[in-house]
C-alpha cells in the first residue's frame, strides 16, 4: 500500500495528467476519430462550443422548437418553442468537408433504439462493415436518433464517446447517449434544424 503524502500525491497526480495524452496517441488506429494537432496559428482549442447563442439571428420563429448545429465549434444548440428551455451540447461532426451538409432541414422522425444500416457511400469506403446492426450497445446510432428530411442524415447518440467534440462522423451529428436522450424528449417531429 502506498502511503499518501505530499510527494506521492504529486507523483501520482503528474502521472495521471500524462495518461490522457498517452491514450489519445492510440485513438486513431482505426481511422474513425480525429487526432488533434499541436496548437498553432491555424489550429486552436475548441473553446467556442461552450458559448451560448441567441436564436434570433438564425430562426424567424421558435414554432416547434429549433436546433442549430455549428460544425466549426462542434456544438448543438436547442431552443424550445416557448423560449423557456435552452440547451447546449458538445457534438461530433463529419470527418471531412465532402461529408458535411449545411442548410435548413427538420426532424421528420424520432426513433428510440434505432437500427443502423451503412449508406451506399459508406459501404464503398468500408466494404468490411456489416450490412445491418440492430438496437443495442454496438449500434453506431446509440440509444436514440432524430431523422432529418435529408436522406441519410441524423442527429443521434453514439456508443463511442471518443468521437464527441471531434471530426469523426460519416455525415451525421453525434451526441453522448445521455444528451441525445434529453434532446429526444424535448424535440418533436417538425422541429426546425439549421446546420451551419
Amino acid at each position: 500500500m502506498i502511503k499518501i503524502n505530499r510527494r506521492n500525491f504529486l507523483r501520482v497526480s503528474g502521472a495521471s495528467l500524462c495518461a490522457p495524452s498517452l491514450a489519445l496517441s492510440n485513438v486513431n488506429q482505426d481511422n474513425t476519430t480525429e487526432i488533434e494537432k499541436e496548437i498553432s496559428e491555424n489550429i486552436r482549442h475548441n473553446v467556442s462550443s461552450f458559448r451560448a447563442l441567441n436564436w434570433k439571428p438564425y430562426f424567424k420563429t421558435l414554432k416547434r422548437g429549433a436546433i442549430l448545429v455549428d460544425i466549426s465549434s462542434r456544438a448543438l444548440h436547442f431552443w424550445s418553442s416557448d423560449e423557456q428551455t435552452y440547451r447546449l451540447f458538445p457534438s461530433s461532426v463529419p470527418m471531412s468537408d465532402d461529408l458535411i451538409k449545411t442548410g435548413r432541414t427538420k426532424v421528420t422522425k424520432k426513433v428510440e433504439g434505432p437500427s443502423w444500416r451503412p449508406t451506399p457511400a459508406m459501404k464503398i469506403r468500408n466494404p468490411e462493415w456489416p450490412d445491418f446492426i440492430g438496437p443495442g450497445p454496438e449500434n453506431p446510432l446509440g440509444t436514440h436518433a432524430l431523422y432529418l428530411s435529408w436522406t441519410y442524415f441524423r442527429i443521434h447518440g453514439t456508443h463511442d464517446t471518443r468521437k464527441i467534440g471531434r471530426r469523426s462522423s460519416n455525415g451525421c451529428i453525434g451526441l453522448y447517449n445521455q444528451h441525445i436522450a434529453e434532446l429526444f424528449e424535448m424535440t418533436e417531429v417538425g422541429t426546425q434544424v439549421l446546420i451551419i
